[in-house]
This record gives structure tokens, C-alpha cells and sequence, in this order.
């Protein structure tokens, strides 16, 4: 009767008589047989012929069957080629010889073809489990250089897409520690075409490549927007809605997205989901807090997501600190978490601001802890008004196709006032204009004041000197929110005209509103300190325009550039 899986064998046998019987009996089961009469005959055999299975006699002339195995079992390295021992000896000591050898069974003399039978079915089982579990880490092995060489290429270009903006600006410090290969938090900071920072900590869900995934789009949008101008409630609408479309019902992410305004001294904050900011003194005092107030982004359908922002003041020097769950949430073999209250007793304690991102890594050391989540710290000084912000894109072109003799007119009413920004939309349009590109900076800066102006004290009809101190600062904004929420009626004309004149040609801008009116040169006569957190804006809008004025009353700003 044929076996059920025809194996190759070799017969190792000094007797004659016993090596033809055994490879009779083999042969019989359906099995091919090769026969040697030593044990140097079967090493060369096995080294020739590699069988899969190998009946060996412990005690042979030449080369006795022992030191054979030894030699068999090497040179078929992690492949299992089982030894059957065929041996007289019946002592412990000398059966335990023969495993020890490399043997996987022993048959004693006389042979039984019916064990023999059941014997190598046995060791056949064993060979394949061991061929297969071979087969299977390979595989394992193959599938892991792929993953790894996969990973190594998204990881690079997820290096470039999130460190592509200022992240390395000379007011920023940061320390990201990932838990996994891909840090699932994500750190962004660029500057918008009028020199603010928008900055973006985000902690996804999960660790490693998944949680990395939706910080492509998320950054894509972060970038795509601050380049154009886009304000923070803008860029949240479509990063929150990006992130709903796509992650699974699962994943989201928490995050904190700033805006660091150089010229009006302001830091603009959305937290949803991340742990407490903090805004730190020169020197390191804790002046206050940033926490969340939302849900994190991916969460909320579109039409039921909060973009407002909270507004603080932040003189030059002072400095937000920025951190992700991680180092509150490190803990220690108790399971007690590292935690506020020691994160504050850090904070209280440190004297140098360089030395503070040292000083927290240090404590989370000393408390024994291990992290369960990536660490990631930021630290943001506000810029001082004679450092200089990195001027915007230029263009390369021609600029053979500008339009150089046109004229626009928008308004803004009601609804569009509440939920709808300009400013992007018409630098864009402005940039199509090849010798105002040198001016997107202050062009972007001039129409967000003018506009800034003729919403909140045209339209809002909100009093700047609110904005005397820090308190005030935060409850003019609050009122902003307020009346913006319930605005019905009122209006925001924005004019553009474009006229070539000489080699180049002049813009002029207008943005009248609906409002009172207030007393322009009342307001630009006052003392910078009488002006406290309030009143930069006229003297920022004549700086940067080649020309400024202000007409109807105060309801009209007008607005000339020339290039």
C-alpha cells in the first residue's frame, strides 16, 4: 500500500541482512531508499542526496551512528530531517546517548513494519509542521522588510509635509519623543502673508502609521491655508470637516491651533481636546491658561462645529507653552499618573526658559515613569517688533499677463459678515497683479485692519478702548462674539481699483461701513501710552500704505499702493 506522502529515506546499516530488510520494508510503504554500511557512507549520502528522513544505526564500523547524527543534523541546518535510531541496546544511559546525539526516535531490533509504518508517518508529521513554521517566518520576515521599507518611505514623506513650514523659526522650541515609529502627534507652524504665526499641536488617536495618516490632510489644509491668509475659524471649518469626512468613526483628533499677531500683540487660541496651554512671562511666570472649550477636531458634523476663538494679549517675550497628553498622562508602577500638579510644580520651579523642556524630562525621569502615549512640548515666544518675520512668496513670471485697468466692488451683509473673511479671497485676486507680489505682507496686514475696523467699531459699533488692559482685552473679544452672533443688519462696501501709471501703477483701496463713524484724528493724536492694547491699527495701515486717509466721517478709509 502506497504511503500517504512518498518520502525520500536513507538506510544506515552495517548488517547486510538488516539494511536489505529495512529498505524492503520502506520500499513497501511507498517510500524511495538509499542505503549506506557506515556512518561516514551516510553523512556523504545525506550531503549528496538530502533525503527527508534518516533510519541509523547507533553502532557502526568506521563512523559509529552517534557522531553520523551529529554531522546530519548540522548540515541540515534549520530544516527537521528526523533520525530514527535503529539500535540492540536497551540501557537508559545508552537510549539517552542516542537523543542526545540528535536522534528524534529509536526502534529496537527486531523491526515491526507496522511500527516502522506508524514511526515514520510520525516523523513526516513533525517535518512538515517544522517546514511550515519555517515557511511562515519567512514569510513574516519578507512581509516585515516591506512594511519597514513602506513605513520608511511614508515617514519621509511625512517628515517633509509636517517640518516643511517654520517649525525651526528662532522663537520656537520644541520636543517631540515618539511612542511608535510615527509620532501620532503633530506639530505645524507657519506664517501667514501679514507675519503671523499659526501654529497646530495635534494628538490623533492611536499610535504608529495609522494614527499619521490623517496628518497629511490635516496638514495639507494647515499649510494651504495659512499661505493664503485664512483666518482660524476658517482653516478649523475645513480641517474639522476634512477629518469628519475621512477618519474612521473611531479616530479624531485633538488639537490646539494658534495665532501668534505680532502687530496687534495678541495670541488667537482654539483647544479642542488637548491638555491645558500655558501663556509664561519672560521669565517664566504662569500668567494664565489655555484650556479646551471644544470637542476635538473629526468629531462633530460640519454644521454643528464651534470655530469661535478666545483672544489674549501677549507682549513681546512673553511665551505660550504648548504640551500633548502624554507627559501628564506618564506613569509610574503604581500606575500613578505624572499629572498636573506636578507639571506645575516644574513650571513654578524653573528659572531659565532654555533649560524648562530639560528640567520636565528630567522630573518625568525621576518619577519612574513610562510613557504610554508620544510626548511632544512647544514653546513660543512672542516676537519683539524689531525682529524681522520672514517676508512672503515671491513669484518668478513675467507678469506679462497682469491685468493692470480694472476695478472691483464687494459687500458684505448680515449673515456673510458672521461667518465669511475677505481678506484671502482678495489678496489672492490682488496677486495676480505681478508688482504688488512684493507687497502680499503689507497688503494682507492693511486690508485685515481696514476690515477688522469697519466690522468691530463700524458695524459692531465696539469701543478699542476696551482694550486698555489684559481684562479688557478678553472682554472686548467676548463682546465680539456677541454681537457677531446676533448681527441682522449693517454693511461692509470693500472697492478696488487698479490703474497702470508710468512703469508701474497705483491700487487703491476702499472699506467704508455702516457705522457711526469715530474721530480719526483723535484717535491717531493720542499718546502710544494712552493707546494701551488698542488703537495700533490706523498708524499700522499709514505705515505700510504708500498713502492713508479717512473720509465720511471715519465710515471711509482709503488706501493707496504704488509699485
Amino acid at each position: 500500500m502506497a504511503a500517504e506522502h512518498a518520502l525520500t529515506v536513507l538506510v544506515a546499516e552495517d548488517s547486510a541482512v538488516d539494511r536489505l530488510l529495512l529498505a524492503q520494508i520502506v520500499r513497501r510503504q511507498g517510500h524511495h531508499v538509499y542505503t549506506a554500511q557506515n556512518g561516514e557512507q551516510a553523512v556523504a549520502l545525506f550531503a549528496q542526496k538530502r533525503p527527508q528522513l534518516v533510519l541509523l544505526d547507533a553502532l557502526m564500523p568506521v563512523m559509529d551512528g552517534f557522531e553520523a547524527a551529529r554531522q546530519i543534523k548540522r548540515l541540515a541546518g534549520e530544516a527537521l530531517v528526523p533520525i530514527i535510531f535503529l539500535t540492540s541496546l536497551n540501557e537508559e544511559q545508552a537510549l539517552v546517548r542516542c537523543l542526545e546525539a540528535g536522534g528524534d526516535d529509536f526502534m529496537a531490533k527486531p523491526y515491526s513494519a507496522v511500527i516502522l509504518a506508524a514511526k515514520i508517518r510520525a516523523m513526516d508529521r513533525l517535518r512538515r509542521l517544522q517546514a511550515t513554521v519555517l515557511e511562515q517566518r519567512d514569510q513574516i520576515s519578507r512581509h516585515h522588510h516591506h512594511l519597514l521599507n513602506e513605513q520608511r518611505v511614508a515617514k519621509a514623506v511625512f517628515d517633509k509635509i509636517a517640518h516643511s513650514g517654520c517649525i525651526t523659526a528662532p522663537n520656537i522650541r520644541y520636543l517631540q519623543s515618539p511612542y511608535a515609529l510615527f509620532n501620532g502627534d503633530l506639530l505645524l507652524a507657519a506664517f501667514t502673508p501679514a507675519g503671523d504665526m499659526h501654529v497646530l499641536l495635534g494628538d490623533f488617536t492611536g499610535h504608529g502609521l495609522p494614527a499619521a495618516v490623517g496628518a497629511m490632510p490635516l496638514a495639507e489644509v494647515f499649510y494651504g491655508m495659512t499661505a493664503k491668509g485664512y483666518g482660524l475659524a476658517q482653516m478649523l471649518r475645513e480641517m474639522n470637516a476634512k477629518l469628519k469626512r475621512i477618519l474612521p468613526v473611531d479616530m479624531f483628533c485633538c488639537a490646539m491651533l494658534l495665532n501668534v499677531s505680532v502687530q496687534r500683540g495678541a495670541v488667537e487660541v482654539w483647544n479642542g481636546g488637548m491638555p491645558d496651554g500655558y501663556r509664561l512671562s519672560a521669565d517664566g511666570q504662569v500668567l494664565g491658561q489655555l484650556p479646551s472649550r471644544h470637542l476635538p477636531l473629526g468629531i462633530l458634523a460640519p454644521e454643528r462645529f464651534d470655530d469661535s476663538t478666545e483672544v489674549l494679549p501677549l507682549a513681546a517675550g512673553e511665551r505660550v507653552l504648548l504640551l500633548s497628553d502624554g507627559v501628564v498622562d506618564t506613569a509610574d508602577e503604581q500606575e500613578r499618573l505624572f499629572g498636573v500638579e506636578r507639571l506645575h510644580q516644574v513650571l513654578a520651579a524653573n528659572r531659565e526658559p532654555a533649560a524648562l523642556f530639560d528640567e520636565l524630562m528630567q522630573a518625568l525621569a525621576r518619577f519612574g515613569g513610562r510613557p504610554r502615549d508620544d510626548i511632544s512640548l512647544c514653546d513660543i515666544r512672542m516676537f519683539a517688533s524689531s525682529e524681522r518675520v520672514p517676508a512672503p512668496t515671491l513669484y518668478s513670471d513675467s507678469g506679462r499677463s497682469s491685468p493692470l485697468d480694472w476695478s472691483l466692488g464687494f459687500v458684505l451683509r448680515g449673515e456673510t459678515l458672521r461667518r465669511f473673511n475677505p481678506v484671502p479671497y482678495l489678496v489672492q485676486l490682488l496677486q495676480e497683479i505681478h508688482g504688488l507680489r512684493p507687497h502680499t505682507g503689507a497688503l494682507h496686514s492693511v486690508l485685515s485692519e481696514l476690515y477688522a475696523n469697519a466690522l468691530e467699531h463700524g458695524v459692531l459699533a465696539l469701543d478699542s478702548q476696551l482694550k486698555r488692559d489684559v481684562q479688557g482685552f478678553a472682554d472686548y473679544y467676548q463682546e465680539r462674539a456677541r454681537r457677531l452672533a446676533r448681527l441682522t443688519e449693517g454693511f461692509v462696501r470693500i472697492d478696488l481699483e487698479v490703474e497702470p501709471l508710468g512703469n508701474g501703477g497705483r491700487l487703491t483701496l476702499e472699506v467704508r461701513d455702516s457705522g457711526a463713524g469715530f474721530d480719526v484724528q483723535e484717535v491717531l493724536a493720542r499718546p502710544a501710552p494712552q493707546q494701551g492694547l488698542s488703537g495700533r491699527g490706523l498708524h499700522l495701515v499709514q505705515r505700510l500704505g504708500s498713502r492713508a486717509q479717512w473720509c465720511e466721517g471715519g465710515r471711509c478709509a482709503r488706501v493707496q499702493f504704488d509699485w
